[in-house]
């Protein structure tokens, strides 16, 4: 946690002085979405508020919100934590992955497209592959998703997919071999800029939606063993 509460310092100034519920939650939906607080985690209102130097109720209001984003649970008597998720929510953000993201892409005008966010996210994940950082590749593969998305243009679009990429964080911490989950995707990603590129949307849609059915495929697989192997623990 002490790791953790280090880096939320660092966001404080992003506050300002208008600091507001919803900033605060924007601060720590990132953190999740980057994998600083991983499913189960026990969120400190001392600690996150003395970090952020918000008051407490300022950021009860900010854990509201993420818990009506089902980032958060709140569980009486014992306080707030990092939600767990469950086969059928990991399974219902690829079904919203798809329907959204595959709709920014047939939906896009005629080329060429505003691709720099795109390549710069390509870029950042074969960076971290050569450093060995798979985490780093999960974030950057994100990141490549979220700039997809923004593709459309549209701010209930950004804010929609915002919620579904910090959860899709929650579902990759249950993954062992983060190298084995995220590596594939690093060309997968060009592929699919190499057709926007093209100006060829069909092809980068087709390419797309293969994409997400491998990966709900592979995230599933290696979730259904992990909380089973838990429950079987329990």
């Amino acid at each position: 946690m002490t790791e953790q509460l280090s880096g939320l310092a660092e966001d404080r100034a992003l506050l300002g002085r208008t600091s507001t519920a919803e900033r605060v939650a924007d601060i720590l939906r990132s953190r999740i979405a980057e994998g600083y607080f991983p499913p189960g985690t026990r969120l400190s209102e001392d600690g996150i508020g003395g970090a952020l130097g918000v008051s407490r109720n300022t950021l009860r209001e900010a854990f509201r919100l993420l818990t009506h984003e089902r980032l958060l649970v709140h569980e009486l008597n014992r306080g707030v934590f990092v939600r767990v998720l469950t086969v059928e929510d990991v399974e219902d953000i690829y079904r919203t992955r798809r329907l959204v993201e595959c709709a920014v892409v047939r939906g896009l005008g005629d080329p060429p497209y505003p691709l720099d966010g795109l390549a710069g996210a390509v870029e950042r994940g074969r960076r971290a592959a050569r450093e060995g950082d798979w985490k780093g590749v999960g974030t950057a593969n994100i990141h490549f998703h979220r700039e997809l998305v923004a593709l459309a243009g549209g701010e209930r679009t950004d804010e929609l997919m915002r919620s579904v990429f910090a959860e899709l964080r929650l579902a990759f911490h249950v993954v062992d071999e983060p190298r084995k989950l995220h590596e594939p995707y690093i060309a997968r990603n060009v592929e699919i800029l190499d057709a926007l590129r093209a100006g060829d949307r069909e092809r980068a849609e087709h390419l797309l939606a293969a994409y997400l059915d491998v990966s709900l495929e592979r995230v599933l697989e290696v979730y259904r063993r992990r909380v089973g192997e838990d429950g079987q623990g329990g």
